[in-house]
């Protein structure tokens, strides 16, 4: 059986966690394949509001493994309050989850190197979450890291202090600051021998196993598409591969096992931190759509940025990736609005091109067209039957514009807030 892949097409906050959740159950495995706790995926039922930052979103689903891969960079710290406060609800976790020994680990001078360097920037700021996340992958591909398995090592503790030293040199040498450690370290250790007691795993070895005796797999991305190292707007880009090639790498599975790739977005589009957004809306119109979206960002707090759908941007992740099916979610937002601008187009340094330039920023204009808003709420639709028809319409464009189906269709927070197209 195969593996499936679910990501973000914009700069994430794109509701992955929500479905995620929703489709859990039709997997034996749902697999996170890179990140770290950068990531905060929300997941809503029975009332209850969940953020999930390293653990996968099918944790709440029956009889599914949910596995931490090799490509995701874990801060032991923040995985041990996540399982404690998830447990505290009732949810088990421990026995339902395994994490790669080949996952890297966020050091508490990670963090550290974080925020000098974006202090360091001042006004060119990459809008970094300050979780140590880029630090860690340097480390990664610097060769220098740290990784869950070495925690089972009996030079584990040479190894930690070997890189805490150097990350020391760095931020005095770099920076100037010498700051006191022993408080995070401490707790960092204690985290440490709580990850011991997890199930640690060669993860890369199982799921091949899955795969083997017909099991399928649904890897999970986090951030989005437009935030990938390689493809998205460099330098406000995040550190690992978001699109489905980074599934491959992340969980050390085979690109001939992808059967679907799911890509979401939203009806709008919203940005947190820094970096291009051509459709940025920057007066009472973004503030509305912040607000009626609830556009805050799921781990730092930050307001996200609000704008209008971009399609060229749509259609530039879909090609990335392979998508194959797409989940359109948060429509209710727009049910207030009588007419929905969406960037079908740019004009370039004077030219007109549905081709994203290579640096969206210099000189590039959206052009917009105006569809019909369907004034009505759908938060109680459930059926196809139940959509309006001018959201219909809307859907419709897009499809054509991409060439690629609507598949689900997200009317609200909550798990029971989806519409299967398909």
């Amino acid at each position: 059986m195969p593996v499936d892949v679910l990501l973000g097409l914009q700069w994430g906050d794109e509701g992955k966690g929500k479905v995620v959740d929703v489709i859990a159950s039709d997997y034996e495995v749902v697999a996170r394949f890179q990140g770290g706790p950068n990531a905060g995926h929300t997941i809503v039922f029975d009332g209850t509001k969940y953020v999930l930052h390293l653990i996968p979103s099918g944790i709440f689903a029956e009889n599914v493994t949910c596995i931490i891969g090799n490509g995701v960079v874990i801060d032991p710290v923040t995985l041990k309050r996540e399982i404690e406060t998830l447990e505290s609800s009732g949810k088990e976790i421990k026995s339902k989850l395994m994490i790669s020994r080949r996952a890297h680990l966020i050091l508490p001078t990670h963090k550290m190197l974080d925020a000098a360097s974006e202090k360091s920037k001042g006004d060119q700021k990459i809008g970094s979450t300050l979780r140590g996340i880029g630090p860690t992958y340097m480390d990664k591909t610097g060769r220098n890291g740290l990784r869950v398995g070495d925690v089972e090592e009996p030079d584990f503790q040479e190894l930690l202090d070997t890189l805490v030293q150097k990350h020391l040199h760095l931020l005095e040498g770099l920076y100037g600051e010498k700051p006191e450690i022993d408080a995070a370290l401490a707790e960092f250790m204690e985290a440490v021998a709580y990850l011991r007691t997890l199930p640690l795993a060669n993860t890369e070895a199982y799921l091949h196993e899955v795969l083997a005796r017909g099991g399928n797999v649904l890897a999970e991305g986090a951030q989005g598409t437009l935030l990938d190292i390689e493809f998205g707007s460099y330098p406000f880009v995040t550190s690992s591969n978001t699109t489905s090639a980074g599934a491959c790498v992340g969980l050390g599975v085979s690109p001939r096992e992808i059967r679907k790739v799911f890509g979401i977005f939203k009806a709008y589009a919203t940005r947190v931190g820094s970096g291009p957004f051509p459709t940025e809306l920057l007066g009472d119109t973004g503030n509305a759509l912040r607000e009626m979206g609830g556009e805050y960002g799921a781990t730092t707090g930050r307001p996200r940025r609000c704008g209008w759908l971009d399609l060229p941007l749509l259609r530039y992740a879909i090609n990335l990736s392979g998508v194959t099916d797409l989940i359109m979610t948060k429509a209710d937002v727009l049910s207030s609005m009588e007419e929905i601008p969406v960037a079908t187009a740019y004009v370039h340094r004077g030219e007109t091109t549905q081709v994203v330039p290579y640096r969206v920023e210099h000189d590039t204009t959206p052009v917009l067209e105006n569809f019909k808003g369907w004034m009505s709420d759908i938060t109680a639709a459930r059926k196809p039957e139940d959509i309006p028809g001018d959201l219909k319409n809307y859907i419709s464009m897009i499809e054509a514009y991409l060439n690629t189906p609507v598949t689900y269709l997200s009317v609200g927070p909550d798990r029971e807030q989806i519409i299967d197209l398909s």
